[in-house]
């Protein structure tokens, strides 16, 4: 015959399951709903906050995916641009927004893996504050210089900026050109004077009419003026040559190679929130990986740009991340920019 359990302790025990079951009960409602919330993506309207200013490769790509998603998901998806500060503006408004898939950074690689070193307190660690899902290419960056430069080309640049002053035009400071020139005349000897400019369009003005000797630029802005022969280019930041302009050789084709070379290829990175459950971000990565094939006007923006490669996500994605800040943040410490 079992004994009776003592009577005060029989409360004690009561009590105490008592109040762990009122403890535990809401972690336990709230896995069920965050997991039925996740099955149920999307439940509202999506928004896209692209980094960069309308007209921007930034902001092309992210309406073609908001056109393409939102006929894949049957939901509203919007863009709204937030550009300035180095992308912390739309970085920390969407790292600071509900992790359940329906906010949606993009933005330039350059800029969000640059922001630790870059500024002194940035308003967020891009580590540890986003997750990033999928890498848009923006084409080929073309370093070019101007139709009437003595230089026109690579080697021909590195011996004239020995001996003579040269004047660049630079979109933004530590763009992957200021480094990549930064690296140039680490290794050559070679001089050259940055003009920094707060974007693209001020710098083509600049570089079109020959108050700068050369510059560079993605396709959807320098296109034009190739096209025109008012700049020649002479080196193309890719892995391969472009499509678009096949006989422009590669950095690695002119004789260097490093990470200042071949890692500082620039994309739109998409980004959510950390902690956005892990099935929500793979719905998300293949949509803009189905989006490459599947949406006519993703299509066309890639052949705007002059883009061959389809949109990386993953393992593949990891590895560029993980190859591409690193030496970011490196160059840009050794060549003294920032904090600001």
């Amino acid at each position: 015959m079992s004994k009776p359990l003592d009577s005060s302790f029989s409360a004690a025990g009561r009590r105490r399951l008592l109040l762990a079951a009122a403890v535990v009960a809401p972690f336990v409602a709230g896995i069920g709903a965050a997991q039925a919330q996740s099955s149920n993506w999307p439940t509202k309207a999506i928004h896209i906050v692209a980094a960069q200013a309308p007209g921007s490769s930034n902001d092309v790509t992210a309406r073609a995916l908001a056109d393409y998603m939102g006929q894949k998901l049957g939901v509203a998806v919007a863009v709204e641009n937030k550009s300035g500060g180095g992308s912390m503006i739309a970085a920390s408004h969407v790292a600071r927004s509900a992790p359940d898939g329906h906010t949606i950074l993009i933005a330039l690689n350059s800029q969000l893996a640059q922001a630790p070193v870059m500024m002194k307190n940035p308003p967020i660690d891009p580590d540890k504050d986003l997750i990033p899902f999928a890498s848009v290419g923006v084409g080929p960056v073309a370093g070019v210089v101007h139709k009437d430069f003595p230089a026109q080309s690579v080697a021909e640049l590195v011996e004239y900026a020995k001996k003579n002053n040269v004047n660049v035009g630079n979109y933004a400071i530590g763009s992957g050109w200021q480094l990549m020139l930064g690296q140039l005349a680490k290794e050559t000897g070679a001089e050259f004077n940055i003009v920094n400019y707060k974007g693209t369009g001020a710098m083509l003005v600049d570089l079109f009419s020959g108050r700068v000797d050369i510059g560079a630029g993605s396709l959807a802005g320098m296109g034009a003026g190739i096209d025109a022969g008012n700049v020649n280019p002479i080196v193309v930041f890719s892995q391969q040559r472009s499509s678009r302009l096949p006989d422009v050789p590669t950095w690695v084709e002119a004789g260097y190679t490093g990470p200042a070379f071949e890692h500082l290829m620039e994309s739109n990175v998409l980004y959510v929130p950390a902690g956005t459950p892990a099935d929500i971000v793979e719905k998300l990565a293949q949509l803009v990986a189905d989006s490459y094939k599947e949406s006519e006007r993703m299509q066309n923006v890639h052949k705007t740009l002059a883009e061959d490669n389809p949109p990386i996500i993953g393992a593949d994605l990891t590895r560029f991340i993980e190859q591409s800040w690193p030496s970011y943040r490196k160059l840009s410490v050794e060549l003294g920019l920032g904090q600001e």
